[in-house]
């Protein structure tokens, strides 16, 4: 049974008027007493677990940035981070800006409004230097900021919260080169954008692991398709067509149901084994129809709940950078689907 005011208040021994300003971040609540209350919430479980993190003596309101476009991952993502932020005292408001494209243009015109109560924000940004420029001048403005999904080690990100993507690329090689019987099998992959440095690092992640342990696969194109399904349709109907003895896809980003209805209208291939990433409602049914061997998923639930725990902790820190925790990639096959 979760916590309820009363019981909040008997454990820090204030009122349940204490209480209830606290956790609304209202004024007129002596220092000492905001920390007993907040340190009895967390000991009750009415605040998130948070590892070694402090967290802020005073709710805090928090932005997100997601380049959603039709990436139905970052859609999910969006959805996640409002309803767990809904949930939380610390957070006292959230708003996610659901951004049409990741290109640097459209992200530096959605920072100039930015609220200026805003205190922490959490943004999935490609690597760029405007980008790196742009969150350099936030922090500088007192703004904590939190990478999610893909990383920009170089910029002063307090954190990034998300898969080690190399391994998450390493891992989709290990199991599809396990997997294809065919000697010499050609294998076709596609990338979002090399400009998210995620997925850069899962192209490197994957090829190392067919250099060292499958040699006799090969990767016939990698192909950047910007998250897009009408783009993936195209190239990879132009693909099949061209090798219709093809081993392997490996869809490393977004844009994946265009690449499956191009497998889909083809009809012929036989033994094809195709991979991507993120369990949403789409690639569910992927992997219900057997038109997905794996999933390589990197948890939206859980990373909306570290990134926005990431960014209240960077808020009572006084350290630049926090200590890097990955969350860990979820194989999943048609055998293992978790409920949403």
């Amino acid at each position: 049974m979760k916590a309820t005011i009363s019981d909040i208040a008997a454990a820090a021994d204030v009122s349940t008027a204490t209480v209830d300003r606290v956790l609304n971040g209202r004024s007129g609540v002596k220092a000492a007493n905001r920390y007993r209350v907040l340190d009895a919430a967390a000991k009750l479980g009415y605040l998130p677990e948070t590892g070694d993190l402090w967290m802020p003596a005073k709710p805090a309101r928090l932005e997100f940035f997601l380049p959603v476009g039709g990436n139905r991952f970052l859609e999910n993502l969006a959805f996640q981070i409002e309803d767990y932020c809904l949930r939380l005292p610390l957070v006292s408001e959230c708003k996610v800006t659901r951004l049409p494209d990741a290109s640097p243009s459209t992200l530096l015109a959605a920072l100039d409004d930015l609220d200026p109560k805003t205190a922490g924000l959490g943004v999935v940004a490609v690597d760029d230097p405007k980008t790196r420029a742009a969150i350099q001048r936030l922090v500088e403005a007192g703004v904590r900021v939190v990478t999610i999904a893909s990383d920009l080690p170089s910029s002063m990100r307090a954190n990034y919260v998300g898969v080690d993507n190399r391994i998450a690329g390493r891992t989709a090689a290990k199991l599809m080169g396990s997997m294809l019987s065919k000697e010499d099998a050609k294998i076709a992959l596609f990338l979002g954008s090399r400009r998210y440095r995620g997925h850069d690092e899962r192209e490197s992640g994957f090829r190392s692991v067919l250099s060292e342990e499958f040699p006799h696969l090969q990767v016939i194109d990698a192909l950047e398709i910007n998250d897009d399904a009408q783009r993936g349709y195209q190239r990879a109907a132009s693909i099949l067509a061209r090798h219709p003895d093809l081993g392997g896809i490996y869809v490393a980003g977004g844009g994946r149901s265009g690449v499956i209805k191009a497998v889909e209208d083809r009809g012929d291939v036989d033994g094809l084994v195709l991979f991507c990433h993120d369990l949403t409602d789409q690639t569910r049914k992927f992997l219900l129809n057997n038109r997905v061997s794996v999933v390589i998923d990197q948890n939206a639930r859980l990373m909306a709940e570290q990134a926005t725990i990431q960014l209240l902790g960077s808020l009572a820190s006084t350290a630049p950078y926090l200590t890097k925790k990955f969350i860990e990639p979820r194989v999943i096959t048609r055998e293992n689907i978790p409920a949403m």
